[in-house]
């Protein structure tokens, strides 16, 4: 049985034309596993759009309340978490802050360093944006059985391993 052609499959027949050396399969997988990265980020986007979040202030809630310590984290903290710069972390806080998501107050033992953290509301619209999220990632792999998806996590944690330090 012949297997279903995507339009990844076009551009690495494009491309396999092109260049010597042009490996189709690390092409292929390269590319879809973009476009799953994309289509998921679109998704969340328009999901946490309809609840008033953007995704950077989703992801800053995710990165405090996944802490170790998921009460409170310093701005700076956040910063190096979320891998973003202190002046966009600053942004990001003032805009949850706005939104009566966070708190942020001077530390009482040391009067220089500022404490975020996390309110109720900010704790339940981050849980309802984790469920809505997981929702659609659960949809994106639902083409997959079980076992394929076993398989996948398989292979990719492979790759991930191959490429860590």
């Amino acid at each position: 049985m012949a297997q279903q052609r995507d339009w990844v499959d076009q551009h690495v027949d494009r491309w396999r034309r092109t260049f010597d050396g042009f490996d189709p399969e690390v092409e292929g997988a390269i590319v879809r596993m973009g476009a799953i990265n994309r289509h998921i980020k679109r998704a969340n986007t328009a999901a946490f759009g309809e609840m008033g979040l953007a995704p950077s202030e989703y992801d800053t809630l995710h990165t405090l309340l996944i802490q170790p310590e998921p009460s409170e984290t310093t701005p700076a903290q956040l910063a190096e978490a979320s891998h973003v710069t202190r002046a966009a972390m600053t942004s990001r806080l003032d805009r949850l802050l706005e939104l009566g998501y966070i708190t942020r107050e001077s530390d009482p033992l040391d009067r220089r360093r500022i404490l975020v953290r996390p309110t109720p509301a900010g704790r339940a619209v981050w849980k309802k944006a984790l469920e809505l999220a997981l929702v659609q990632e659960k949809a994106t792999l639902g083409v997959l059985s079980d076992r394929e998806q076993a398989q996948l996590n398989t292979l990719l944690r492979k790759v991930v391993l191959g490429i860590q330090p």
